[in-house]
């Protein structure tokens, strides 16, 4: 059992994913901190300030209702998804440049046997 576990955690696609999602958590604090470090006190600033507060995490309806955590991880959320879809985007036009490149020249040796095959055919 445990040769068995062995074999599934060593396997690519498990160290992979593990990989992915230690780096999407730390995407994530990263984007975090940029809403709430940049994008609140440059655009958001004007409307913090007219409902008279610091954080948009501190925006309330009707003194419950924590909408500006919701906006705010709104915005997390359209973020990450808008960098994934660049990053697709980019993986996407890779692959298909690599698709569309021509195929190598053929070698000396399938040179050769092509030029016996067809003195071969001429026979």
């Amino acid at each position: 059992m445990i040769k068995e576990f062995k074999a599934f955690a060593m396997r690519g696609n498990v160290v992979d994913l593990a990989v992915g999602v230690i780096i999407g958590g730390a995407f994530g604090k990263i984007v975090s901190s940029f809403i709430d470090d940049v994008i609140t006190p440059l655009l958001l600033k004007p409307a913090l300030d007219a409902a008279h507060l610091s954080k948009l995490e501190d925006l309330t309806l009707f003194g419950a209702v924590k909408y500006g955590v919701f906006i705010s991880s709104v915005i997390n959320f359209i973020i990450v998804a808008f960098v994934l879809f660049l990053i697709i985007k980019g993986m996407n036009a890779a692959k298909k440049k690599e698709e569309d490149a021509a195929p190598p020249a053929p070698s000396n040796e399938e040179q050769l046997l092509g030029e016996i095959r067809d003195l071969l055919k001429n026979r």
